[in-house]
């Protein structure tokens, strides 16, 4: 797994990250930052689905997982990355979308994908700053009876969203940072 974190890391660095000494980037919640972070250019990459469909899955390996997913567009790519990686490794898990609106005809629901109540199953998040996005799939997911296992962000910006989840939790749910903001700038003053 480190093989394919560091050149993740490395992905990170050269695809999505951005600094200014300046806080010049705005962020969802309107804060500016002197970091953005903008994972899709790396969750849409092959490489990047590749390193990061393995490094997930090694961490869900054995966890007996139906499925994996949060709110669109951020957690999409990387739930098919997982999915597929899974597939090939014969331990298959199901991707799934936790919809930003319901859907407003037909089944009405939040959630889309082959998950069901009662399934165990993983939430995941390209990038964290405050968790509120990732709050808002936790509560869509415990509506619909799915079982959270664990919480993965792709990017913890490190700026209180790691520790805001947990608490929301409120119980042995795990929360996990595959990088963080610190990775990536350890790499940013090497170079």
């Amino acid at each position: 797994m480190e093989n394919h974190r560091g050149r993740l890391i490395s992905l990170i660095y050269e695809k999505a990250f951005r600094y200014n000494p300046e806080p010049v980037f705005k962020l969802v919640s309107g804060r500016m930052s002197n970091y953005y972070f903008n994972c899709k250019a790396v969750t849409l990459d092959p490489e990047g689905m590749y390193c990061i469909g393995n490094i997930i899955c090694d961490m869900i390996d054995g966890k007996d997982v139906n499925g994996i997913g949060g709110l669109t567009l951020g957690a999409d790519p990387i739930a098919n990355a997982v999915a597929y990686t899974s597939f090939l490794r014969k331990k298959p898990v199901n991707a799934f979308v936790v919809r930003k609106n319901a859907k407003s005809h037909g089944t009405m629901q939040w959630i889309e994908g082959n998950v069901k109540a009662g399934d165990r199953v993983v939430v995941l998040d390209d990038v964290i700053t405050t968790g509120k996005s990732t709050i808002e799939a936790i509560n869509r997911i415990r509506e619909a009876g799915l079982n959270i296992f664990c919480v993965i962000a792709l990017v913890d910006r490190q700026e209180g969203g790691y520790e805001a989840i947990s608490e929301h939790l409120g119980d042995d749910t795990p929360v996990f940072s595959v990088v963080t903001r610190d990775d990536v700038m350890k790499l940013y003053k090497n170079v």
